[in-house]
């Protein structure tokens, strides 16, 4: 993971929200969807879960409204401290700290039932290094039985065409139309791309752009499965949006 992940999530951490259409939105579908899925492996409840890659807390808040024990990281202070104040806006309590997901075995104490990274975020590791030791670094922090949730785009399904864009979403505002979309750059030699992400604001009939850049490996079922195996994970398994009603596949594996 290049220091340009940190920048790109640091700069992003106060407009991240403008990405949908209503940022809260996801906060309380999301929640429904993830405990729906949990429930399929377990009853306990409340659960104890590391987010690891919370953002500015989309899937963490959710989880700790169901009345989940939740702390939340994230490489970005930004991000989380964005999180914390999203939290208390909407009557969440849960904990908060700043890791990188290489190294929660060195910065989170104690163990866990539930480790998750939602949106994509486990693909900005470039290498297979960085990778393995992301793994390893999540099997530390679950409790034997545990379960990993990972989720991220379809790159089995994007690779057969890599696109060169996202298309534009546009939402009205109260002051105003927001425009946001991405542009993707592939690397000719490998599985890697650089997005470029627009948001467009229109305010007083003026348009304000701010455009924020950060890299991805298109990281395939196969490379997930073989590393995490590897690792010492079992029974990997993918859940897609058509089952699950989640925006990107899922994969959830389990410590023995």
């Amino acid at each position: 993971m290049s220091e340009t992940t940190l920048e790109f999530y640091e700069h992003l951490a106060e407009e991240y929200h403008l990405i949908f259409p209503d940022w809260p939105g996801p906060v309380f579908r999301q929640n429904k969807i993830l405990e729906k899925l949990i429930r399929t492996y377990t009853d306990q409840s409340p659960l104890h879960i590391l987010d690891c890659s919370c953002g500015i807390g989309t899937q963490a808040i959710g989880l700790a409204l169901l009345g989940h024990t939740v702390h939340a990281t994230d490489l970005s202070p930004r991000a989380v401290d964005r999180a914390r104040q999203e939290a208390d806006r909407l009557g969440a309590h849960l904990t908060f700290g700043v890791s990188d997901f290489r190294r929660l075995n060195e910065t989170v104490p104690g163990e866990y039932d539930i480790v998750l990274s939602c949106d994509n975020a486990l693909p900005h590791l470039l290498e297979d290094e960085d990778l393995y030791q992301s793994a390893q670094s999540m099997m530390s922090k679950l409790k034997p039985g545990g379960l990993l949730l990972i989720s991220m785009r379809d790159y089995d399904h994007l690779l057969k065409e890599k696109p060169r864009s996202t298309l534009p979403g546009v939402f009205q505002e109260r002051k105003g139309k927001r425009i946001v979309f991405q542009t993707w750059d592939w690397q000719e030699k490998s599985n890697c791309y650089t997005i470029h992400l627009f948001i467009l604001k229109e305010r007083q009939g003026k348009w304000q752009t701010t455009q924020h850049e950060t890299k991805y490996r298109a990281l395939q079922r196969e490379e997930f499965n073989r590393i995490f195996q590897e690792t010492g994970f079992s029974k990997i398994e993918w859940h897609f949006p058509e089952e699950t009603g989640y925006y990107q596949p899922i994969a959830t594996a389990q410590k023995e």
